[in-house]
């Protein structure tokens, strides 16, 4: 209060309010917040708080706004997103000190032409609009440093774009844009470009003039190739292209030794050059659902590695050098073509998944017991006959997958397993299970179905915490009377027996 006049009011999140007439007698008003207040209208004398600096207005149901919002000389901070605006009034554009404008989330098919009057414009949001164009005076912009037009319907943007020198962020993500203007590639000052979500078929090599840049979104396009110039963007950390058409990338993309995440996942590869060797500061690299048949070597040079996707292409095998892969906590191959994994695959000391379902493999390598950190291994869908011993040394394990494949037998040591959570082993053709089951006093989740069980062993009777059973399509005439006592427990839902199967006394 000053002189007994109010200059801060907030009313915001109160539930439905209007907004009196009378509101325009608080002369000395500098911040207002009325957001997500149910309201519909706004009064014109909104237009007599000629000393409002911040008027948050965000997430009501606002059809229209005042023509006299334009009187607010002194106003910095305009929030009008999220609510049900069509248009803006012209008068917008006498607000000379608007350093922030927030329009997004409205349903606005576009802005006037006096937008490019808001000199001092530091941030503009449009996203989630009906927008289908852009008027050439946002060229005028020259404060402009982010500008989001996410989520409309833009088919083009004007060349005056290019003016925005300032500029550090652009987002004409989920737009139709099939092309884009070569002025656009004059905003040196960019540190983030978004243009996921459109036609675009292609980028041209000019995009190599973007030397800030250091996060690139080009993923849901229709790129079939990549120009050799983005390997000049010397500062990008986080690079996504997948989703396109891309066959190849190019090797240059080598250069980008600043790139900590590449996601070139959902696209045609056959092959990534050797040059990918070279990102030594990468810590996601996202490969998987494309064509590849082979991995370089040099992705072992990867020591900052953390996840690593190859899972669904067509690899027949893995080099070795993925052993030096040291800092790996995830490691998807699961939907290839392999028939074996190096025993390297065991220096992985940091490894918490392992996706290795859906392959051809007929054995595991001993060392896979080395991987003590590791929390979930898939190992479902292969023609395994058999499970080394040393699976019982991977006591983190919380889940592990291993039906659909050929196993007889399951190693006594897997009872060493005592943090198991989910342990399936459905879809096999094992003749029996090892007493030390009963050791897995952790297990929730145990499928055993459509095996060659003829009996169980009564140890069974002491995984206490276990929600799920699944004994189906075995050669059971009955179980082990200790199930009548885990049908009992609190924790139990379901157990899955065939018909006529019957708990002994």
């Amino acid at each position: 209060m000053v002189d007994g006049r109010v200059e801060v009011l907030g009313l915001g999140s109160w539930g439905p309010c209007a907004v009196p007439a009378e509101i325009g007698r608080l002369s000395a008003l500098r911040e207002l917040d009325l957001y997500n207040s149910q309201l519909t209208s706004v009064p014109a004398e909104i237009g007599q708080l000629t000393s409002l600096e911040k008027l948050n207005l965000y997430c009501n149901q606002l059809t229209i706004v005042p023509a006299e919002i334009g009187q607010l000389a002194l106003l910095e901070r305009l929030r009008l997103g999220g609510s049900k605006l069509t248009s803006v009034p012209a008068e917008i554009g006498q607000l000379t000190s608007l350093v922030e404008l927030n329009l997004g989330g409205n349903r606005l098919t576009s802005v006037p032409a006096e937008i490019g009057q808001l000199t001092s414009l530091e941030k503009l949001n449009l996203y989630c609009n009906q927008l289908t164009i852009v008027p050439a005076e946002i060229g005028q912009l020259a404060l402009l440093e982010r500008l989001n037009l996410d989520g409309n319907q833009l088919t083009s943007v004007p060349a005056e774009i290019g003016q925005l020198t300032s500029l550090t962020e652009l987002d004409l993500g989920r737009n139709k844009l099939t092309s884009l203007p070569t002025e656009i590639w004059q905003l040196t000052s960019l540190t983030c470009l978004h243009l996921q979500g459109n036609q675009l078929t292609s980028v041209p090599a000019e995009i190599g003039q973007l030397a800030s840049l250091k996060g690139l979104d080009l993923y849901n396009n229709q790129l079939t190739s990549v120009p050799a110039e983005i390997g000049q963007l010397a500062s990008l950390e986080k690079l996504r292209l997948d989703n396109n058409q891309l066959a190849s990338v190019p090797a240059e993309i080598g250069r980008l030794t600043s790139l900590t995440e590449v996601d070139l996942s959902f696209n045609r590869l056959t092959s990534v050059p050797a040059e990918i060797g070279q990102l030594t500061s990468l810590t996601e690299l996202h490969l998987h659902i494309n064509k590849l048949t082979r991995v370089p070597a040099e992705i072992g040079q990867l020591a900052s590695l953390v996840r690593l996707r190859l899972d669904n292409n067509q690899l027949t095998s893995v080099p070795a050098e993925i052993g030096q892969l040291t800092s790996l906590e995830w490691l998807g191959l699961g939907g290839n073509q392999l028939t074996s994994v190096p025993a390297e695959i065991g220096q992985l000391a940091s490894l918490e998944r392992l996706l290795l379902y859906g392959n051809q493999l007929t054995s595991v390598p001993a060392e896979i017991g080395q991987l003590t950190s590791l929390e979930w291994l898939g190992l479902n869908g292969n023609i395994l006959t058999s499970v080394p011993a040393e699976i019982g040394q991977l006591t983190s394990l919380k889940e592990l997958y291993l039906h659909g494949n050929e196993l007889t037998s399951v190693p006594a040591e897997i009872g060493q397993l005592t943090s198991l959570q989910r342990l399936y082993l459905g879809d096999n053709q094992l003749t029996r299970v090892p007493a030390e089951i009963g050791q897995l006093t952790s297990l929730t989740v145990l499928g055993l179905n459509s095996n060659q069980l003829s009996s169980l062993p009564a140890e069974i009777g002491q995984l206490t915490s276990v929600e799920r059973l699944d004994l189906r399509c075995n050669e059971l005439t009955s179980v082990p009377a200790a199930i009548r006592e885990l049908r009992a427990a609190p924790c139990f839902c379901s157990l899955f027996l065939d018909d006529g199967v019957t708990v002994d006394e």
